[in-house]
């Protein structure tokens, strides 16, 4: 016969204490940018240690809820860009933020091991940072099909490629495939990102197909886990049979 235990179901204090912070910041009573309480000023509000309240306001941080500033303190964060898959400059214009792009490196070059989306053909392959208003957001790293962009380098790629392979070359995107998960960013994405070391991140692998049907574009772009999040907004498939 199987014992009973008992099971304390009281949620140890700092995650009481982030869940009453986290609604004052998801009902605006705090505003983005908003001074937090500090660790010691929390302690004494809920009777708790220094330890304690820094564990409230660590578990705000690892959800990008807030930023630390040091010496200043802690801070309310932006709410986070809502994506779909598509055009950034086009999804950031929607929301009203300003949309940029500092090219990274650009280069002739195969596509990564086991990825064969061209049929052998080699691509242009593209590195920029991209900005929302003036804050580093996001690193896409695309490649496109060079029998279908020829001369690309010799192009102003500062501003949406999308419009520019329409504009220039008459590729119309149609349609995507494209993967989402969770990383741990690299140093070289930290750094560009301008992020702690081995801060969260999103990955999104796309293949994306003109109005032909052929794939011209492959990308693996990595955005902040704090500052971004994926909508998804796509038909049922009812079951086999259903």
């Amino acid at each position: 016969m199987r014992g009973k235990f008992h099971v304390d179901e009281t949620p140890p204090k700092y995650v009481a204490i982030a869940a009453e912070l986290r609604e004052r910041i998801r009902s605006e009573e705090l505003n983005p940018h908003t001074l937090m309480p500090s660790e010691r000023e929390l302690g004494e509000s809920h009777g708790v240690s220094r330890m304690t309240a820094r564990q409230a306001l660590s578990l705000l941080e690892s959800e990008g809820l807030v930023y630390r500033k040091p010496p200043r303190g802690t801070f309310v964060s932006e709410p986070r860009v809502a994506f779909q898959i598509g055009s950034f400059t086009d999804q950031l214009s929607r929301v009203g933020k300003q949309p940029s792009a500092e090219l990274i490196w650009s280069e002739t070059r195969d596509l990564p091991a086991a990825v064969d989306a061209f049929d052998g053909d080699r691509a242009h392959a593209v590195q920029r940072l991209r900005f929302a208003d003036d804050e580093p957001i996001a690193l896409e790293t695309s490649y496109f099909r060079r029998s279908l962009t020829p001369g690309l380098f010799e192009r102003d790629l500062s501003g949406s490629l999308w419009h520019l392979l329409r504009d220039e070359y008459g590729i119309v995107p149609d349609r995507a495939r494209a993967t989402v998960r969770s990383v741990v960013l690299d140093s070289h994405s930290c750094t560009l990102l301008d992020i702690r070391a081995a801060s969260p991140g999103i990955l999104l692998t796309r293949r994306t197909f003109d109005t032909e049907g052929r794939c011209f574009e492959f990308a693996q772009d990595v955005y902040r886990a704090d500052r971004a999040e994926f909508e998804i907004d796509a038909p049922l498939r009812p079951a086999d049979g259903a």
